[in-house]
């Protein structure tokens, strides 16, 4: 099935070189892959994956071992933000 997966601020070095910009990887997983197997091959650091939002839902940590997505979902993540 598709979804589109948006990385944002330094996440946006794990995309391929053509994605960088446009910060959106339009890819295709198993119906039954959990958000974190399915950001698995992109090798994030899990420290990294800190907010992570479904069609704008939150996913809390616990959650996304288990929690799968359904065709034409937006799985967004963010890194820890530090201010100044």
């Amino acid at each position: 099935m598709k979804i589109t997966l948006k990385l944002f601020a330094s996440l946006t070095d794990y995309l391929p070189p053509e994605n960088k910009y446009s910060n959106i990887l339009a890819m295709d997983v198993a119906p039954d892959a959990s958000i974190m197997q399915i950001i698995a091959p992109l090798s994030l650091p899990e420290k990294m994956v800190h907010l992570v939002l479904v069609n704008g839902r939150y996913i809390e940590p616990a959650k996304r071992l288990s929690q799968t997505l359904v065709e034409g979902d937006v799985l967004a993540i963010w890194p820890p933000i530090a201010g100044g």
